[in-house]
């Protein structure tokens, strides 16, 4: 049995490494995409508020 789980073990790390490039590939894409309008609408909302009540932080 220690065996297989020794054949397996480049196995695993191959299907590891490839898991890790794709998560990588998808979230280097989305941290690239444009903020939608609204998010920056709301965030602009958001800072006015602040800027009310004096805690302007930026």
């Amino acid at each position: 049995m220690g065996k297989e789980k020794d054949e397996d073990t480049p196995k695993r790390q191959a299907i590891r490494a490839q898991i890790d490039e794709n998560l990588k590939r998808v979230y280097t894409s989305a941290l690239n995409e444009e903020l939608p309008d609204r998010f920056r609408e709301l965030l602009l909302q958001l800072k006015a508020k602040e800027a009310e009540k004096g805690g302007d932080r930026s």
